[in-house]
């Protein structure tokens, strides 16, 4: 056969002496299996004790957390979801923001806010970006509203950050590691009701899927253009209300917070574009809603 040249010249490559240098476990032709399997038994060995320190540390934690009163299911820590959450692994909540505009002020918030009053504490915190040179007086008595409702640390809290911002969509930042919006008040809402309190859970509830019928409903109330396509709408929740006394049922849920804050941000919808039934309605929310 032809003897072919090396295509990469030769390097006198030198390696780096900040490393370990591993033996080669792997048994070869020649190789002496006593020696190799010496060394195969000595990283079993250093693996074990590696493990153990690992269950020694882990049992170190429970007894600290076991200390200071701390329970995987105690409302004094945030969770993501209930105990009850199909096996789904426990991690703390982390605090959200949320960026938006003034003039699209989530009035979501406040609404969960007074609703949860006694089951659960959305600690809203704001503030005003540099892109914005003056918030208005509606974003003024949003915020002066906000601050009325005492925050109860005996409950179970989660904190938002409002940063009012020159920004298109209302943004939620749920994880403070990696920038992963969730764009939309109705989203923001879907959000908060995964992590509320468990009477506004609703993924196990059998209205599940009309719930989020309604929510959708309201995303598209809020990006119609012309006054005819909101009263489209409308017609539409009237349609979803039936004759219950709430979205949800019997029970205010995530859905009528979700209606309710829309409507508001709607100022081209008169009483005259609702329903008898949805009047009835808006005024047994704004009973829980307070706004």
């Amino acid at each position: 056969m032809y003897e072919l040249k090396t295509l990469l010249p030769q390097f006198d490559i030198k390696l780096p002496t900040c490393m370990y240098e591993l033996k080669n476990v792997s048994l070869s032709v020649g190789s002496a299996p006593c020696s190799e399997n010496a060394d195969a038994a000595a990283i079993l060995q250093r693996q074990e004790k590696v493990l153990k320190q690992l269950e020694e540390l882990k049992a170190q934690l429970s007894l600290m957390r076991k200390g200071l009163g701390v329970k995987v299911c105690d409302k004094s820590v945030q969770q993501t979801t209930a105990c009850n959450n199909g096996g789904l692994k426990e991690v703390p909540l982390h605090d959200v923001v949320v960026n938006g505009h003034p003039n699209f002020i989530p009035y979501a918030l406040l609404a969960l806010k007074n609703a949860w009053r006694d089951l659960y504490t959305i600690d809203v915190k704001t503030f005003t970006h540099s892109t914005m040179a003056d918030i208005g007086p509606a974003a003024r008595e949003f915020e002066a509203n906000l601050a009325k409702i005492a925050v109860n640390e005996s409950l179970p809290k989660i904190k938002v950050t409002l940063i009012w911002k020159n920004c298109e969509h209302t943004e939620m930042i749920s994880s403070p590691t990696m920038y992963v919006p969730i764009y939309g008040e109705v989203n923001i809402i879907r959000y908060l009701g995964r992590v509320g309190p468990a009477e506004y859970r609703y993924e196990n509830s059998p209205l599940c899927n009309e719930i989020d019928a309604v929510l959708d409903i309201c995303y598209q109330l809020l990006r119609c253009n012309t006054h005819k396509s909101q009263v489209a709408m409308v017609r539409l929740l009237d349609k979803r209300l039936n004759d219950q006394q709430y979205f949800g049922g019997n029970q205010m849920s995530v859905a009528d917070i979700g209606v309710y804050s829309s409507l508001i941000r709607m100022p081209t919808i008169k009483d005259k574009d609702l329903t008898p039934a949805l009047l009835a309605w808006r005024k047994r929310a704004k009973l829980i809603t307070q706004i």
